[in-house]
């Protein structure tokens, strides 16, 4: 198990308890929706005798054989790709102390990808990540590293799914209280791996991260700033979901009447049978959105941005469901801070999956810290300048 040589002080700063909160809250998701992921409602209580509340084991006890293109040890609290890319984010960031472009996902990132041996849960087994990520995020590093294509445009032809969403919370804390600037930065990254709105989710989901990381933030600013910022179809989707979910009390209405999958669907390009998908899937458009970011946003809008109730309806709702299990937890977690992460749930996800949760999330703290501190010089610089030129 990787080292652990980092901890919670007793009185962190502001950044660091939102940044613990948000990767800790990912993470959470991420871990749990993993079992459930690519399974509707009704096959995951039938599998588990109910809902699923916690850590469960694989839906198919054969795991390495059940689907033997995707021999993945999902369940017993394993992290996903999700994760371990949100961790790879991080790094750079750390790496480089200021904020990012897509050339640094190139210069930066997509070698992380290939050369840093870690322990990947699913595979049981040390080896790089790229022997790990689907693959759309298999698209960024064949694009980057093998094609040489220039990093703004080397999303252009991939499959558009949440794969640049689903690890962009860091580009939200390092921006907290900033959403236009993390939205801004992230549609500038991710452009070095997806396209039209899986990008556009990108940079909604940084910006939602980042207007929950404010101080005195509130759920409703967090729904306001994505509403503003998002664009074509990714904006309509949001804004069903989220009249949807006025409708219920708890995710398990939502579940089980189906009520947030008919608002989301005109806009999805994923069949109702999550793995049939037909030829007008994950193509680009200007009408249609992912399904991941909306619903999260749609569970936490219904648990009023309870971390595990977001969580655990997103577990539950199936199909994508650890993506969309850990964005609803980055932005709860960034929202609420690190005490709505339950201590004993991380500290066994972290056991289980032989991955440290909490350096990195504190790391990414220093990091984001010591970035805005440049930031507020540069913006003082740029009022002298403006001071001048006005003059």
């Amino acid at each position: 198990m990787n080292a652990n040589p980092r901890s919670i002080s007793t009185r962190p700063s502001f950044l660091q308890d939102r940044a613990v909160g948000a990767l800790h809250g990912a993470a959470i998701g991420d871990a749990l929706g993993g079992a459930t992921e690519g399974y509707n409602p009704d096959q995951i209580r039938e599998r588990w005798g109910g809902w699923v509340r916690g850590i469960v084991p694989p839906y198919h006890t054969d795991w390495k054989t059940a689907r033997p293109h995707s021999p993945l040890h999902k369940g017993d609290g394993h992290i996903t790709d999700d994760t371990i890319m949100t961790q790879l984010l991080g790094k750079v960031y750390n790496k480089v102390q200021r904020h990012i472009t897509a050339y640094d996902i190139a210069d930066h990132l997509v070698p992380e990808m290939l050369s840093t041996v870690m322990w990947i849960p699913e595979l049981e087994q040390e080896t790089v990540p790229l022997l790990r990520v689907f693959l759309a995020e298999k698209y960024l590093v064949l694009r980057l590293q093998w094609a040489h294509v220039d990093p703004r445009e080397a999303g252009v032809g991939n499959a558009v799914n949440c794969g640049a969403a689903m690890y962009v919370a860091p580009t939200g804390i390092v921006n907290a209280g900033d959403p236009d600037g993390a939205y801004a930065e992230a549609i500038d990254i991710t452009g070095a791996h997806q396209l039209s709105y899986g990008r556009e989710a990108a940079g909604v989901m940084a910006a939602a991260v980042a207007a929950a990381a404010a101080p005195n933030a509130t759920l409703d600013d967090v729904f306001d700033h994505v509403l503003r910022l998002a664009k074509d179809g990714t904006r309509d989707a949001i804004a069903s979901v989220l009249d949807a979910a006025t409708r219920f009390d708890h995710w398990t209405d939502a579940v089980t009447s189906g009520g947030l999958r008919d608002a989301i669907r005109p806009y999805d390009t994923v069949a109702d049978t999550y793995r049939d998908q037909g030829l007008g899937a994950r193509r680009p458009s200007r009408i249609h959105s992912i399904e991941e970011l909306p619903i999260a946003l749609g569970m936490l809008a219904i648990s009023k941005g309870e971390l595990m109730e977001a969580v655990l309806g997103g577990v539950n709702y199936g199909r994508d469901s650890d993506s969309i299990a850990s964005m609803a937890g980055a932005i709860a977690g960034a929202l609420k801070g690190s005490a709505s992460t339950p201590i004993d749930l991380v500290d066994e996800i972290s056991s289980a999956s032989k991955t440290d949760l909490t350096g990195p999330a504190i790391a990414l703290a220093e990091t984001a810290q010591a970035i805005r501190v440049s930031d507020l010089r540069r913006q003082s610089e740029l009022r002298e300048v403006a001071e001048s030129v006005l003059s």
